[in-house]
């Protein structure tokens, strides 16, 4: 057993606590689900709402830069710890890595990341592209198109 640093406040050990772990846990997966499905296809919602590209284009960076950086989401080491003190296993790399590719891309190499980021790009840029063009084009407030 770890010795316990000097003023630390020892973790409770109630019955069931395990049990609340898991579940947050597993919401916290859930959230990194929705978050990155949104990263993906996102963009399309600002089709019909445009001021949420502000929302979503940071969303988006966000994903990129984790895939081609190698950086690990901060809500993988949250998961993760709440695995261990709910008495399971946490997992090494990152979310996508763990869960996503093994179901999508069984043996996907290396470059994977890459690929996907690339992916997340050119999904990206199908809509954001065509929707500055139309945005480009609606008259603004209180002017007169001719």
């Amino acid at each position: 057993m770890r010795a316990r640093p000097r003023g630390a406040i020892p973790f409770p050990s109630l019955p069931g606590l395990g049990m609340i772990f898991h579940i947050l846990a597993d919401a916290v997966a859930a959230l990194h689900l929705v978050v990155v499905v949104y990263v993906v296809i996102g963009g399309s919602l600002a089709w019909r709402w445009p001021r949420l590209a502000l929302v979503h284009l940071p969303f988006a960076a966000w994903g990129v830069a984790i895939e081609i950086g190698g950086w690990v989401c901060p809500l993988t080491p949250l998961e993760n710890w709440l695995r261990r003190r709910g008495g399971e296993a946490g997992y090494r790399g990152g979310f996508v890595e763990h869960y996503l590719l093994p179901l999508l891309y069984p043996g996907l190499a290396a470059w994977g990341s890459i690929a996907l980021a690339v992916l997340v790009l050119a999904a990206n840029a199908l809509v954001y592209v065509p929707l500055a063009f139309r945005l480009a084009r609606r008259p603004r407030h209180g002017t007169v198109r001719r």
